[in-house]
């Protein structure tokens, strides 16, 4: 699963360091929406801006952590 969201992501971002420690530092919030749709999109899940905190873009695994969380919910 990391691996999947790693590579969305760095297809999506392609200036993004997505193994930052400090995602959410990187991000602007163009970024941060168009993770939500890419996510959204290729998961099948309801991503929004309440979704879009420092914890749950703080870094890969938590983005990880939110994917599986809202697949578990479907």
């Amino acid at each position: 699963m990391k691996e999947k969201i790693r590579d969305i992501l760095e297809e999506a971002l392609p200036l993004v360091n997505v193994d930052s420690q400090f995602l959410f530092s990187e991000l602007d919030s163009l970024g941060v929406a168009t993770i939500l749709m890419a996510l959204s999109d290729k998961f099948g899940i309801k991503l929004d801006a309440t979704d879009a905190t420092p914890k749950n873009f703080k870094n890969l695994d938590n983005l990880v952590a939110l994917v599986e969380e809202k697949l578990k919910k479907q």
